[in-house]
């Protein structure tokens, strides 16, 4: 498995794992998801064969705050570390920034993933998260 730093000339195979996985909100505008990306703190992408089977997106400054945005791995690719891997990246990347968070529907199977990286829930920190 290769991991590299993801550009602009693999955004077709973003779209083909977005795609895969169902995230088609992302899809309905391509200028709009390409803009995203462009503004994007950090991403890495897994690569196997030279075909891109996972990555990890992140938003954030950098200094005091990280969200990670996306994390996707192919379905027949999930399970063999490449998720953990990815994350661990960015934890090593930004080891000296307070905060490093990520949000999930409470129901996914990524909770347990998250849970096993040492992540905690924001209750458990004493914190509370809002949206919009």
């Amino acid at each position: 498995m290769e991991y590299r730093r993801l550009n602009a000339s693999d955004m077709g195979s973003v779209k083909r794992l977005y795609e895969e996985a169902g995230w088609t909100a992302y899809l309905k505008d391509g200028a709009k998801l390409n803009r995203a990306w462009e503004k994007s703190l950090f991403s890495l992408g897994a690569f196997e064969g030279g075909e891109l089977v996972g990555f990890i997106r992140c938003l954030g400054d950098g200094e005091h705050t990280v969200l990670i945005q996306d994390l996707l791995v192919e379905e027949k690719h999930q399970r063999k570390g490449i998720g953990g891997k990815l994350m661990r990246s960015v934890f090593e990347e930004y080891r000296d920034v307070r905060q490093i968070f990520v949000v999930t529907d409470a129901g996914s199977p990524a909770v347990r993933f998250y849970r096993a990286l040492g992540l905690h829930e924001f209750e458990k920190g004493g914190l509370l998260a809002f949206y919009n």
